[in-house]
């Protein structure tokens, strides 16, 4: 008995069609690549507006603290006790500062974000004259539970 070997033979139109199977299947991915590049750069430069919108809210924030700091500096030479230093401190804040007990409290806001501070007053004499209490950043979204 005698075995007849069968083979599979591929026509010329075959190595045609891998190589269009193959090009098309590189066209996608570098496709797909294109766009989540795209996607990424475009939040890189969203996140980066954001960052720079907080650090200047905070850099604000810090030139407020370096104003009161002035004005409090300003009522300690002329107070004789800690009631005259803190009378004189409420007769001398902004409009937009607060004085509860001893704690300044004030905001920065910009289009879409605000940032609450609060400032601790330290006793009188004392070289650093306020210290951070609160500095919490809220932002305006449509859901509230980003904000802390």
């Amino acid at each position: 008995m005698s075995r007849k070997k069968s083979s599979i033979t591929l026509g010329p139109g075959a190595s045609s069609l891998i190589l269009i199977f193959v090009v098309l299947s590189l066209t996608a991915l570098g496709m797909l690549s294109l766009m989540a590049s795209r996607n990424d750069f475009r939040l890189a430069e969203r996140s980066a507006q954001v960052t720079e919108a907080v650090y200047t809210l905070q850099v604000r924030a810090e030139e407020r603290r370096a104003e009161l700091d002035g004005i409090l500096a300003s009522c300690a030479k002329e107070a004789t006790s800690e009631e005259d230093y803190l009378a004189a401190v409420e007769a001398s804040l902004p409009d937009d500062v607060d004085l509860d007990g001893t704690l300044l409290l004030f905001t920065e806001e910009d289009d879409a974000r605000m940032l609450d501070c609060a400032l601790a007053l330290q006793p009188l004499g004392e070289r650093q004259r306020t210290a951070w209490v609160r500095f919490n950043l809220t932002a305006e979204t449509e859901d509230d539970s980003w904000n802390w």
